[in-house]
């Protein structure tokens, strides 16, 4: 289907604009939602582990959670092997994940007005099966 990335790249721009706007009353951009959008969902977690998750090299990641830190949005918490720093959410991390959910659930359901169900159901399967075959290309490379 020729034309579909074009398609999708032209909504990534203005999507990741939009959610900057409304992350910005609380300090932050999408870069840095996405750390806290990760602890929240997976607990405690290495920056191996995010940085995995997002396809980034890890240094992206640990200036990310120096910025977050800064902000008292997350700490780190011991771990046996000093080598790798495991970070978790904070009280106000929590908090300030459940207040911007809420923003972006509405942002999510103005967006999604008039798309079907069954349609919205089909790009949230085909989303992770497109990000998989990209992953597998590049482990032929």
């Amino acid at each position: 289907m020729e034309g579909f990335f074009q398609r999708y790249l032209s909504l990534y721009r203005p999507l990741i604009s939009k959610l900057n706007e409304l992350l910005s009353d609380h300090g932050l951009s999408y870069s840095l939602w996405q750390v806290i959008f990760y602890l929240n969902n997976n607990g405690p977690s290495t920056l191996v582990e995010i940085a995995n998750y997002y396809n980034v090299e890890k240094p992206t990641i640990t200036r990310r959670v120096h910025r977050l830190e800064e902000m008292q949005i997350i700490k780190p918490i011991p771990s046996e092997d000093r080598r790798e720093k495991i970070i978790q959410l904070t009280d106000l991390g929590k908090e300030i994940y459940r207040t911007c959910r809420i923003k972006i659930t509405d942002l999510e359901n103005h967006v999604m007005e008039g798309i079907t169900k069954e349609e919205q159901l089909a790009a949230y399967h085909i989303f992770p099966k497109l990000q998989e075959n990209i992953r597998a290309d590049n482990e032929r490379e």
